[in-house]
């Protein structure tokens, strides 16, 4: 490279062009990756959290945080990873930071709006409840059987440490399930294992003495502050504690006369003050109401007493409370089941609402409701479903689940606006990729595992499973509509659907047979023989099919043309995938031994290797007797494809690494970590010397006291389960990959979920081709002069989105024909991607799609003569325009509404156009 400057700059190009980042995490949106335990997800799953508006919800799913917005339904994923599954999550009032906890007890302390970490931290001991204090001034953490309160960072105060230790509060016999906050933050409620509830004063108060509360016959599952507000202020009124076994305590607080002997002499208050003043009793600002009275509820609680007023129970025989949730302001109190069954009961009458299920045996884990009580939010972990009902009108916010034992493939459509997957439970889901969510689950779709899916035009999926069967599914009605078969049962491993979308081909493990079929009239066409294995790769590029074998072998067929013999390529070991380049020139194939080789069409010769093993190795499975570098044999790609210009090859497989290569100069340009999550199994390139037993590596989170192993029975002295349960980790790798056809972003198939990378929220600096000249001051005094040609190519010379868009909203309507044409073609491809990203979210639609139209008629012939150049911006600018024609076509479609805005638009030009006329009348008057 520094030889060549030529190569240096092309090498720089390429780093710039595949600078993707992961854009958001689907087919999850609560729980963790699915085990093959049989208590998979069983006590797995983190809590729920709303923002301060209740606009957006916060889920945590595996080892990474999801932020939907409920008011625009879109998903974003925090460009975070915690150590492993996220355990509980904890928002400050202000929505500023968030704390991550996972199930290692380490925590994260991030910045929520730019998802920047800011500090990290470990607890001692396990951590089950988390909770911002409502001043925002401390954070309450549960330690076992203690709860731990610490000062939160101050921006109006400089600190060494963000997380300063104030104070333990003990007294519980059992580990911490339920922490709650005071309005002021200065008392705490806390529920335990061990039957009962405690009241502490966050600092110390003269006279008071904490509080148990005990009337329950299993641990406390949630406990809730009551409030009243009176002449002197707010107080607290009561608690309300739930159990397991399905509870509910209303606790009664009394206050005493506070005209007690001696209780406001001048000595009294001092000795209050100095108690205060030396334990940090008093704080910078009253919270509550009660600011005239200057005392907190902490104060208030030293004369009262506690009582039950009631008790009542929820009548649910043979289930247990999982999960509860309380809105003080709407006085709403949910209760979870582990049947799946969810109540909403109002306060304090604990009247029956509704009484509803999400589905039968699935145990709700988390249930939370915004500010207002208005969209209740449920997560299930056993089936990562998550859904935000909204009880007044009994209809769904959102209502999101992934595919049941995990994803097995996927594909995008022709435009790359939908994302198809097909999962081991015989289900296809299709996805916006626009938004991130499942908005179509076709149930019942096959009786065993899809193996493949692929689109054959943009309405029609076809999908191919181990039941024997492909079918043909309708994406206008939703439903099947075709279904082949063979004449006697094979279970299909790969499918492939021609250009022209009539023509369908699969490929069997049980024969080795590649059956041809008539996707119109179900026919079967014929059946190629010739492998001696599974066959588990297939792919069509014009009238040419190649199948890949485990026999090492991959073979050409002329599908339209009969009796002409197979082309056959010998590999050295088993072939496990294949894709042809975009322009049918050149065939790439991955083989068991990690390698990517590369077959000129015409010639039928071999034209270069590529050796991923080195780069594809690392990540040490438990189980495994060796050393990540000296198991470098057992990786290898199973999934190979090429970008949209067809120069360079994404590759993932059997690791938790993803591979970029650049085909021409056969270097690997990136190299992507699907995940850091040490929850599953391969992600650490080498495991601790100290969970190293006799037998070989021991799970570290085998025989901790987590919920998921509460309800096992243990012998007496025994540090591990039941010897009988199988329990399995899930392994790191990708099942799949491919690129989107805009070329702007790409999606792989792992144990998580589907992980989608983008270019689109990235700005890349490229300093070729600046001069000391351009500058965003040079750009600004260019507009200004009225130069736009001059001032667009310096702002795509900077490549940076924000001055590209100012300058090309500047450009009047009439000068855009003329910067088109003095626009040179050197960067008239990130121009076509600039034009693009801004179109997406502007609402200048008719402005966008001029620059559209007169780059199109410029500078068509030279996007004609390099079009595997300019295949990705095309693509990108047909996804664009596809989405905008979708959100207005239900305007176009209704005369009346067109009339309106018309309508509208002509009395505003009206009047406008009377105000002109007031001025100018006032200003001839005042001359």
């Amino acid at each position: 490279i520094h030889k060549n400057p030529n190569l240096s700059n092309q090498f720089l190009f390429f780093l710039m062009k595949f600078n993707y980042k992961l854009h958001r995490l689907c087919g999850a949106y609560y729980g963790h990756p699915t085990s093959t335990s049989t208590n998979a997800g069983k006590g797995s799953g983190s809590n729920l959290l709303y923002t301060s508006d209740g606009n957006t919800l916060v889920s945590a799913v595996s080892n990474r945080v999801q932020v939907l917005d409920l008011r625009t339904h879109t998903l974003r994923t925090l460009p975070i990873e915690s150590r492993s599954n996220i355990k509980c999550l904890a928002l400050s009032h202000d929505d500023v930071m968030l704390v991550v906890v996972d199930s290692q007890n380490y925590a994260m302390l991030v910045n929520f709006y730019r998802g920047v970490v800011l500090h990290r931290l470990k607890f001692k001991k396990a951590v089950r409840e988390i909770k911002f204090s409502p001043d925002g001034r401390y954070l309450a953490v549960s330690q076992g059987k203690h709860v731990q309160v610490w000062h939160t960072p101050n921006s109006m105060q400089k600190a060494f440490c963000p997380l300063i230790f104030h104070r333990t509060y003990t007294g519980q016999a059992g580990d911490i399930t339920s922490i709650v906050w005071s309005l002021d933050s200065s008392v705490l409620l806390a529920g335990s294992r061990d039957t009962t509830a405690r009241i502490w004063t966050v600092n110390t108060t003269k006279d008071y003495a904490p509080v148990t509360l005990s009337d329950h016959k299993s641990r406390i599952i949630g406990a809730y502050f009551e409030h009243r507000s009176d002449m002197e202020g707010t107080k607290i009124d009561g608690c309300y504690t739930v159990s397991e076994d399905g509870a509910l305590v209303h606790w009664g607080c009394k206050y005493g006369s506070e005209n007690l002997p001696g209780g406001n002499n001048e000595d009294e208050v001092k000795v209050d003050e100095a108690i205060d003043f030396f334990t940090g009793g008093v704080p910078e600002f009253n919270f509550s109401e009660n600011v005239s009275s200057g005392k907190s509820q902490a104060h208030s609680l030293v004369q009262a007493s506690w009582r039950r007023n009631s008790r009542h129970y929820f009548h649910q025989e043979g289930t247990l409370v999982t999960s509860t949730a309380y809105c003080e302001k709407a006085h709403i109190l949910v209760v979870g089941f582990n049947s799946g069954v969810f109540g909403l009961y109002e306060l304090p009458s604990v009247s029956n609402i509704h009484t509803l299920s999400i589905g039968s045996n699935q145990a709700i884990k988390a249930s939370v409701l915004n500010g207002s009580g208005d969209w209740l939010a449920l997560g299930c972990p056993q089936t990562q479903q998550l859904l935000v009902w909204e009880w007044r009108s009994e209809t769904y916010v959102i209502k999101q689940r992934g595919h049941a034992y995990g994803m097995k493939t996927m594909a995008y459509s022709p435009d790359g606006v939908v994302i198809c997957t097909g999962g081991e439970d015989g289900k296809i889901k299709l996805w916006n990729a626009t938004n991130g969510f499942c908005y179509v689950t076709m149930e019942k779709t096959h009786t065993a595992p899809i193996t493949s899916v692929t689109f054959a035009n943009s309405s029609v999926v076809v999908s191919a499973s181990l039941d024997g069967t492909v079918r043909a599914h309708d994406l206008h009605r939703y439903r099947t509509f075709k279904t082949l078969t063979t004449p006697t049962p094979v279970q299909f491993l790969s499918l492939a659907v021609d250009a022209s979308g009539e023509i369908v081909a699969a490929g069997s493990s049980d024969d080795f047979h590649v059956y041809v079929w008539n996707l119109q009239t179900a026919k079967l066409l014929d059946v190629l023989n010739g492998h001696e294995g599974p066959v588990v790769a297939l792919s069509f590029t014009g009238g040419m099919l190649a199948s890949g074998s485990w026999d090492g072998t991959m073979k050409l067929w002329e599908v339209y043309k009969t009796n002409v013999p197979s082309e056959s390529f010998q590999h050295g070991s088993d072939v496990v995938c294949l894709a042809w380049r975009p322009d049918s020139k050149e065939l790439c194939t991955g083989t068991l031994g990690g390698l990517l080789t590369f077959w000129d069409r015409e010639s039928g010769k071999l034209k270069f290797e590529i050796d991923g093993r080195k780069d594809i190795s690392g990540g040490r499975k438990l189980n495994d007797r060796m050393t990540s570098d000296n198991n470098a044999n057992s990786r290898y790609f199973t999934s190979v494809c090429y970008s949209a210009d067809g120069s360079c090859v994404l590759a993932g497989g059997n690791s938790k690494y993803v591979c970029i290569y650049e085909v021409s100069q056969q270097i690997l340009l990136k190299k992507f970590t699907v995940t850091f999550n040490r929850s599953l199994d391969g992600t650490l390139d080498e495991l601790n010397s100290k969970y190293l037993g006799e037998g070989g590596p021991v799970d570290e989170d085998a025989g901790t006291d987590d919920e998921t192993n509460y309800n096992t029975l243990f012998l007496p002295g025994a540090k591990r389960g039941d010897d009988g349960s199988r329990k399995s980790r899930v392994e790191v790798l990708t099942s799949q990959v491919a690129f989107s056809c805009t070329g702007r972003e790409w999606s792989a198939v792992s144990g998580e979920g589907l992980h989608i990378y983008s270019l689109d929220d990235d700005m890349v600096f490229d300093p070729i081709f600046l001069t000391e000249s351009i500058t965003p001051a040079g750009i600004q005094a260019k507009l200004t002069l009225g130069e736009y040609g001059n001032a667009l190519r310096m702002a795509v010379h900077l490549n940076e989105y924000g001055l590209v868009k100012d300058v090309i909203e500047h450009t009047t309507p009439k000068s855009i024909p003329q910067v088109v044409r003095a626009f040179g073609i050197e960067n008239l491809e990130r121009l076509f991607q600039f034009v693009t990203k801004a179109m997406e979210n502007s609402p200048h639609l008719e402005f966008y799609l001029a620059w559209c139209l007169n780059m199109l008629q410029v500078h068509g012939n030279t996007v004609e003569k390099n079009r595997p150049t300019f295949m990705r911006a095309l693509r990108a600018m047909h996804k664009a325009i596809l989405t905008r024609l979708d959100d207005l076509s239900p305007i176009f479609d209704n005369k009346y509404n067109l009339a309106f805005i018309v309508e509208q638009a002509n009395l505003l030009k009206d009047e406008s156009f009377e105000q002109d006329n007031l001025l100018k009348d006032e200003s001839s008057m005042e001359k």
